[in-house]
């Protein structure tokens, strides 16, 4: 009996033409005797749709090309049921595909999302929203939304944000951080809420971090000047640094003492002075070579 597959696409995800991915997945597909279902975003209604397709054809796996944003919004859509999502790295943040250690090769990963095992991952949530990989709250959501309103794209538009955004910053603000067995106070340029090690440019903001522990890190960057961030940014986490400090715990809130701008997993989510956060523990199953 041959085994269904859903594939979803995003059309426009990382400014790449689909065509031949979708091509190579249909060729991979038939070769390894799936019956294959290809369903395209539109940004309308999507997860109604993906959970209808689900219950038609009720398939093993649901294999995913798109960037963070897509493999979140379908992990969202399966959070009733029990399927494993593949994931094709095919966006302009690819950051759990980065953590995952996916293969670079399209063979690699065909064979990775279709036939591979997997682990059991936790989400994290925050203030209702879900996050999969890596969420702040400080300069780089400021950087975030710098980049989303400005027109220069890529590593180049990201690296003259980043410089912008250092050289126009607020204060910093105080947060106080609660998890239930004590609180403490920190004033901070940037907190990262951490269920993975690496942003998707490669950079490891946390490196003791694991995706299925059942917690999630608070990274606190109590200053950030040009000089830690290119430590950051060159892959030396200076984590013995008494600028940083590092809470692992399974649920937190965060109360700021001015609205500081937040983004979850590369899309900006306003500015905010409270965040409440707590693990999802084993909340998805993610196909890994």
């Amino acid at each position: 009996m041959k085994k269904n597959i859903i594939f979803v696409v995003n059309p426009i995800s990382g400014d790449l033409d689909k065509t031949s991915l979708i091509e190579a997945v249909q060729e991979f597909a038939t070769t390894n005797n799936f019956d294959l279902e290809v369903y395209e975003t539109t940004g309308k209604s999507d997860q109604k749709e993906i959970q209808s397709l689900y219950n038609q054809y009720q398939p093993e796996r649901i294999i995913v090309a798109g960037g963070d944003g897509t493999i979140k919004m379908v992990a969202e859509a399966m959070e009733e049921f029990d399927v494993i999502i593949g994931i094709l790295p095919a966006g302009s943040a690819n950051g759990l595909s980065v953590d995952l250690n996916l293969p670079t090769t399209i063979e690699e990963n065909l064979k990775t999302a279709f036939l591979s095992r997997y682990i059991e991952m936790d989400m994290i949530c925050i203030n209702g929203k879900k996050s999969i990989h890596l969420s702040d709250i400080g300069l780089n959501a400021d950087l975030v939304k710098n980049y989303e309103e400005s027109n220069l794209r890529g590593f180049w538009g990201y690296a003259l944000q980043a410089y912008n955004t250092l050289v126009d910053s607020n204060d910093p603000f105080v947060a106080t951080i609660s998890t239930g067995k004590d609180t403490v106070v920190h004033t901070a340029r940037m907190i990262v809420i951490a269920n993975s090690q690496k942003y998707g440019t490669g950079v490891t903001i946390n490196p003791n971090g694991s995706m299925n522990d059942g917690k999630f890190e608070l990274v606190i960057l109590k200053s950030l000047d040009l000089l830690l961030l290119g430590k950051i940014i060159t892959g030396n986490m200076p984590i013995d640094s008494d600028d940083i400090v590092i809470i692992s715990t399974d649920k937190a809130t965060i109360k700021t003492d001015y609205p500081v701008n937040f983004q979850i997993d590369g899309e900006y989510c306003g500015a905010q002075t409270s965040l409440e956060i707590y693990i999802l523990h084993k909340q998805m199953k993610i196909a890994i070579p």
